[in-house]
């Protein structure tokens, strides 16, 4: 059998993350950050664990930045927490022994597909793709709704910051959509 090398790719098929300017807007694929659900489990508060590991718990509809850990909340006692892939790789097995059985803890890496949309005027582009009114989203705003017929978060991360996460599978169209509203907007 023929020695195997097996090399990391994109969400997008590529050995590197790809970026693309339209107008005044940059759409770049991230891919390193390491990504963990976290869901308190009946009856546990996971707060003081969260708090002592520099995990942030934001409240509904919020996303907030620590120095190492960022979250946004994805429902009642539920997180998706956010770490520098290069330090976290393997995400749950670092936050496992912080929240032990208080919390229910799923990687969430490769699952998703990251997008983010950099420049001026952005409301502009995001009016023409999902109900989340940017142009009245202050930084921290997150929410999950529809784009292009895929459920996605979109985390404001600075008004002119926006992260869009799709699933994976679905990177592709997700790029192409983002990339068609820059065109149509700008």
């Amino acid at each position: 059998m023929a020695d195997l090398i097996l090399k990391p790719l994109t969400p997008l098929g590529s050995d590197t993350p790809a970026s693309i300017t339209i107008g005044p807007v940059t759409i770049t694929e991230v891919t390193n950050t390491a990504l963990a659900s976290l869901a308190a489990r009946r009856g546990q508060t996971i707060a003081d664990a969260a708090k002592a590991a520099g995990i942030p718990l934001p409240a509904p509809g919020r996303a907030e930045q620590a120095a190492t850990y960022a979250a946004f909340w994805l429902g009642p006692d539920q997180w998706m927490v956010e770490a520098p892939y290069d330090t976290h790789e393997d995400i749950t097995a670092i936050l496992k022994p912080v929240f032990a059985e208080t919390a229910s803890l799923t990687e969430q890496t490769d699952a998703w597909a990251r997008f983010d949309v950099n420049g001026d005027r952005l409301a502009a582009m995001f009016e023409r793709m999902c109900n989340f009114d940017i142009a009245t989203q202050s930084a921290g705003a997150a929410t999950r709704t529809m784009m292009e017929h895929l459920g996605v978060y979109i985390v404001v991360r600075a008004p002119n910051h926006i992260s869009v996460l799709g699933p994976r599978s679905s990177a592709a169209s997700l790029h192409h959509a983002l990339a068609t509203a820059a065109k149509s907007a700008f």
